[in-house]
């Protein structure tokens, strides 16, 4: 799929033309069918699994779900998905028992509107092709693989014949590849995700939205809301931005103050969700005082730094590694390379913002992280480079500037790299 005949030539300043929604859902759904013939083939097979259970309810969702059903779709009361592999040749069967409408993607073999006979007919289904495991989604170390309600649950063991409640086990191995790899289509399309990620920030950090000693950073958060919603695009998470200063500017300022000054840095943590996809970016701004045309050189040598860490990072990526392991060589690498005290906190990124794949630190965990950090990294697993690096700055008398980034990565069989440019110098205002 040629992504890009779909969206405008950006090579000029021209913001990214935005898919209209019927757009969006059109590629959406193209690039669904051939997750569901690619993808999850791969992960049940992987998991061990012969038979994969979805069930939960119209207004609560299984995380899990959400992504294995047309965008425009309505789900109506009782949602029920069943998977079974019946072998390479054969393929997975797809059966949807509910009455939702998911198109030419799932077979329906019931249009009633008894929940009482959906459960008596997925108990047929299952004794019809008789599983030897059956994953369901109660997973324990991500969420998005927890989506099982204990009602649902108990439901389930209870319209089962008990030799094959005895079978049912947790299908988190398999939602976790589902969930973490993207296809190529989706990675081709992520370049024009993260294309409209970064204008909107460079909307948001220029003159045409900051007037120096007016603007402040909640003014900053709203502008960004308010031109994600201009262009239909949903938000990730809620906007940060905050301010960076001296400690001799926040003493004189204040501590509460938050109106962009000059001499300010400007810190953003931002993201959209769009056509499926999540954005996650930290990017920095600087304010310029008079007769200013850069800035600090101190703090331009410390983003040179933080470029060098994210190489580092960018370099330790192999395929079957945990997020501990990785974790433990970027730090180690980054200390031996003189980068000023380093630190990785980066998380998995793509279907959603934190999940599922390998976590690699945390902010306030630079050594281990049990559970998240023990996943294992695969081909098309797609992350935040999201780090840091601290020094002192002599434009500020020799204090300490810690300078956050956060730039989103694609890790394919050519190695890790950035699925659009990275910041390498500072916006200025």
């Amino acid at each position: 799929m040629n992504v890009q005949r779909a969206f405008r030539d950006t090579t000029n300043n021209d913001f990214p033309l935005v898919l209209p929604v019927r757009e969006r859902a059109s590629v959406m759904n193209r690039i669904l069918k051939k997750r569901l013939e690619s993808v999850l083939p791969v992960a049940m097979r992987e998991a061990g699994l012969d038979m994969y259970l979805v069930i939960c309810q119209e207004d609560d969702l299984d995380p899990a779900f959400t992504t294995l059903i047309p965008v425009d779709t309505w789900c109506p009361i009782l949602q029920m998905l069943i998977f079974y592999d019946r072998g390479e040749e054969a393929g997975v069967e797809r059966i949807n028992l509910s009455m939702t409408d998911t198109g030419e993607l799932y077979d329906r073999p019931w249009n009633g509107r008894q929940t009482e006979e959906q459960w008596r007919l997925l108990a047929q289904i299952v004794e019809q092709r008789a599983p030897q495991r059956i994953g369901v989604n109660t997973g324990a170390v991500q969420w998005a693989a927890g989506g099982l309600t204990h009602n649902l649950y108990t439901q389930l063991v209870h319209a089962l014949p008990s030799r094959y409640v005895d079978r049912l086990e947790s299908a988190e191995p398999l939602v976790t590849r589902w969930l973490s790899t993207l296809t190529g289509d989706e990675l081709e399309l992520y370049t024009h995700v993260v294309d409209v990620a970064r204008h909107l920030i460079g909307m948001c950090y220029s003159h045409g939205t900051i007037v120096p000693g007016v603007t402040t950073t909640k003014d900053l958060e709203w502008a960004y809301w308010q031109h994600c919603a201009d262009l239909g695009l949903s938000l990730a998470f809620k906007p940060f931005f905050n301010l960076i200063r001296s400690q001799k500017a926040r003493e004189m300022l204040g501590t509460e103050d938050n109106v962009v000054r000059p001499g300010d840095f400007i810190h953003c943590d931002v993201g959209i969700r769009y056509l499926g996809l999540n954005s996650d970016h930290q990017q920095m701004a600087y304010v310029l005082r008079a007769g200013e045309t850069e800035a600090p050189a101190g703090a331009r040598a410390l983003l040179a730094e933080v470029n060098h860490l994210q190489d580092i990072f960018m370099a330790t990526f192999e395929q079957g590694r945990s997020g501990n392991e990785l974790l433990a060589d970027i730090l180690g690498r980054a200390r031996r390379e003189g980068v000023p005290n380093p630190k990785v906190y980066s998380h998995s990124l793509g279907l959603f913002l934190h999940e599922p794949g390998p976590l690699i630190g945390l902010p306030w965990e630079q050594e281990r992280c049990p559970g998240r950090g023990d996943v294992q990294l695969q081909i098309g697993n797609c992350f935040t480079m999201e780090l840091s690096a601290c020094d002192r700055l002599p434009e500020w008398q020799d204090e300490e500037m810690r300078l956050p980034v956060e730039e989103d990565v694609a890790f394919t069989a050519a190695g890790c790299h950035v699925i659009r440019d990275r910041q390498t110098a500072f916006y200025l205002i």
